[in-house]
């Protein structure tokens, strides 16, 4: 895992985000097939919100959350935004966080267990990259303190 490589993709964010949008434009659903459809994207939440949860530096952030829930929510935006035919119907990511109090540090987290999740499902490290400037614009709604 490269630390360096993910702290600079969420620091560059949007430039990122646009590198990796202009690179693929007209990819479809490439990324989509790349984290593998939706039973694969359903693995990746699962094991994604499950490293989460067991992580005792941000496990109480999820003591009144509904890990189902939770769960579809990031198999649908994780759907959705790779290009796939689920709808992303859930909260605004602003208005998902706003009593939880994530700082920097959670955040950092977080992009770590993810990226493990999709290192563990067998996604190559370039689609893991696109996922990630893809969600990297939305560290500004979901970091509040």
């Amino acid at each position: 895992m490269n630390k360096l490589l993910i702290a600079l993709a969420f620091a560059a964010g949007g430039l990122l985000h646009i590198s990796v949008l202009a690179q693929d434009a007209g990819a479809g659903d490439a990324l989509y097939k790349a984290l593998g459809e939706k039973a694969g994207i359903s693995r990746i939440a699962d094991d994604f919100v499950g490293r989460m949860v067991a992580d005792t530096r941000i496990t109480a952030m999820f003591k009144n959350t509904k890990l189902p829930n939770l769960k579809e929510q990031i198999r649908d935006q994780f759907c959705f935004l790779s290009g796939g035919p689920c709808k992303y119907e859930g909260d605004s990511m602003k208005t998902a966080h706003k009593e939880l109090g994530v700082n920097k540090a959670n955040f950092n987290l977080a992009v770590e267990h993810l990226q493990l999740a999709m290192d563990g499902n067998g996604v190559p490290f370039r689609d893991q990259n696109k996922l990630l400037a893809l969600l990297a614009p939305m560290h500004r709604d979901i970091i509040t303190r």
